[in-house]
Formats: structure tokens, C-alpha cells, sequence
């Protein structure tokens, strides 16, 4: 699906209270996958999965099996937070410092009148706080959950809970607190169009640097066994 009918499908998932885990899948994840099978299963099992990196969609492409457009999580969270202002959705923030967290929920509380945040909490806490968190979220009852977490955890966490939350639209969101909150600047349009999103952001966090080594492995690992599942069509 392109951006806008991923963006009707969530709708109906809200209007209808049917929850659904959605996963911005990107390089990273999926070579992380590959290296440990519960990833990889966790990722296969949820119920939507959008080409949120730019070499998602290039390796569609040579795949031949292309996707209709870039999904990228950042704007699809946009996309639903303009939707949600109009119809009263309510949302709970969870992850990243609380110094973050709170300066991206003031952005977007002045950005969208009509969204009800119902809560937030930093995406410091252990395994035995795990009851306690799912347990604030069921109370607050949100229509969409975004979980700024690390690669690690974040997809983990959430399909670990899935059914505890029973949350409409659960999704992993990364580093876009960062830039909500305005301690990141977001690629601009020629880096997004270029994609060279990643390499923006590795020049605004030099630390990700051994991070991103795993970006060249997976051109690769498309370039070298994609040849071959086409050379066995």
C-alpha cells in the first residue's frame, strides 16, 4: 500500500478498535532478523509491516517485487496524527529520555489541538517494570501507542505485549521523538528523495557510525542472493 491507503487502513483499524502492530521495517531489522530467529519472528508476525528505509525499497525494487511507495514511520505517524486531530484519537508516548519525550509531546501537542494524550512515560525502565507500564497504558486506553526504543527492544517489547495492550495501532517510532523534540534535525527533501536519510543522520551522530556498517551487509547480502532466488524463478 502507498502512504495513503496504509492511512485509511490504520483509520479503520482505530474507528473499529482492532488492534493492530505495525512495524516500520528498515535494514537494520532486517538483518537483525536474520541473526536471531525470534526477530525475524517477530518482525513475520506482525500485522503490518511498511518500507519505511530507503534500501527496503530499492531491494524490493531489484527484487522485482517493488512497493508501491516509501512508508516512511516518521510521516506515517504524522500522517495519523493530522487524522486523529480531526476525530478526537487519543495516544500514549513511550520511550526515549524524559527530557525528550516531554519536549516532543509539547511539539505535538501544539501541532495537534485535537489529539488527546492520555500518557507518557521515558523508555528507561527494566523487565520487572514491564507489568507496571502495560498496565498504565491499559488504563489510559489509547487509540495509537508509539514506542521510541532501541532496535533491541522495541519491536520485542511491543509484540511481547501486544494483547496485554489490546491498542489499536501500536508502532515502533525509533529516533522520531529526537527530532520532534528538536534535538535532531530531519533529512532534508533531497536527502529523503536521494536516499541518503541515514547518512544525515550519521552526520548529526557520529556515534551510529559502527551502526550503520550493517547497511552495506544487507546491499550486499540483496545483491548477492537476490541473483540467485531470480536466477531460480
Amino acid at each position: 500500500m502507498n502512504m495513503k491507503q496504509t492511512v485509511e487502513y490504520l483509520t479503520r483499524a482505530i474507528e473499529a478498535k482492532q488492534p493492530h502492530r505495525v512495524v516500520t521495517g528498515n535494514p537494520i531489522m532486517l538483518m537483525t532478523g536474520l541473526a536471531d530467529p525470534k526477530y525475524q519472528k517477530v518482525l513475520e508476525t506482525a500485522d503490518l509491516v511498511v518500507p519505511d528505509g530507503a534500501g527496503v525499497v530499492w531491494a524490493a525494487r531489484r527484487l522485482k517485487q517493488p512497493v508501491a511507495e516509501r512508508v516512511a514511520g516518521f510521516d506515517l505517524m504524522h500522517e495519523l496524527f493530522a487524522v486523529g486531530d480531526k476525530r478526537g484519537w487519543s495516544v500514549y508516548l513511550l520511550g526515549t529520555t524524559q527530557e525528550i519525550l516531554d519536549a516532543a509531546h509539547a511539539k505535538l501537542a501544539e501541532k495537534y489541538p485535537g489529539i488527546r494524550f492520555v500518557g507518557k512515560r521515558n523508555g528507561y525502565f527494566k523487565d520487572e517494570d514491564d507489568a507496571e507500564v502495560v498496565a498504565d497504558i491499559r488504563r489510559a486506553q489509547p487509540d495509537m501507542l508509539f514506542v521510541a526504543r532501541s532496535v533491541a527492544n522495541q519491536e520485542p517489547w511491543i509484540a511481547k505485549h501486544e494483547r496485554e495492550l489490546g491498542v489499536p495501532v501500536m508502532m515502533g517510532v525509533g529516533g522520531s521523538f529526537d527530532v520532534i523534540s528538536g534535538k535532531l534535525k530531519r533529512a532534508p527533501a533531497l536527502f529523503r528523495k536521494m536516499g541518503l536519510e541515514w547518512f544525515y543522520r550519521l552526520l548529526q551522530e557520529p556515534k551510529r557510525a559502527r551502526r550503520m556498517l550493517v547497511l552495506p551487509q544487507f546491499a550486499l547480502k540483496v545483491v548477492k542472493d537476490g541473483d540467485n532466488v531470480l536466477k531460480t524463478r
